[in-house]
């Protein structure tokens, strides 16, 4: 499972495999807390790492929605929904980090 994962975070997988597993399930745990359907947690998730910031978490849960079989068209509007909460350089970075990640 941590084979497949890119960069740091596989990195740390291998190297403290019980810290990764106290993480995953909590990503579990929290993914199973509520309502929301699959596309709207990993659509919840691309928009929360455009509002952090974090080019390689939005690169992340871009090829994870694309992976899931999301659209293009609403992966990028997600980064359009942030111009007005986040701003417009915020937004156009975002936009360049989800292209970023071809199909």
């Amino acid at each position: 499972m941590t084979k497949s994962m890119p960069g740091a975070a596989g990195d740390l997988a291998e190297e403290y495999p019980s810290v990764w597993k106290a993480y995953a399930a909590l990503g579990k745990a929290t993914a199973d807390c509520g309502p929301l359907t699959d596309r709207e947690k990993r659509l919840v998730k691309l928009a929360l790492a455009i509002g952090a910031g974090s080019e390689g978490a939005v690169h992340s849960h871009t090829r994870r929605a694309k992976a899931d079989g999301i659209e293009a068209e609403a992966i990028i509007q997600v980064a359009m929904l942030a111009i007005g909460p986040l701003g417009l350089p915020r937004a156009v970075a975002a936009k360049t980090w989800i292209e970023d990640i071809e199909d």
